[in-house]
């Protein structure tokens, strides 16, 4: 297992909201539903026979994806300019703070 495959079942959340790129029902599918995590992956469209997604929930996701493009407009952060993982995180919080501010 490398990648989402490997980290996704040991996620702290109950709800896995992710694209059609991630639907692969036994390597990602099949381990979220057995930790017990609800899966919102919409089914690519080659799939014989589509997988049922909460939609209202799935719409919801672009909210995220606007944040972190939002976070990459700053320079220090999309180039990680910062040496030490703590100056980062911290220029992270100000940043996010200034988004939710704005």
């Amino acid at each position: 297992m490398e990648g989402a495959d490997a980290l996704l079942p040991d996620t702290l959340a109950a709800t896995v909201i992710a694209d059609k790129a991630y639907d692969a029902q036994e390597r990602v599918i099949d381990p979220l539903c057995g930790a017990g995590k609800t899966v919102v992956i919409p089914s690519k469209r080659c799939r014989k026979q589509p997988r049922d997604y909460d939609k209202h929930l799935y719409r919801s996701r672009h909210l995220i994806e606007q944040f972190f493009n939002k976070l990459k407009q700053y320079r220090s952060i999309a180039t990680r300019y910062d040496k030490t993982a703590r100056n980062f995180l911290g220029a992270i919080h100000l940043a996010a703070a200034v988004i939710w501010l704005d």
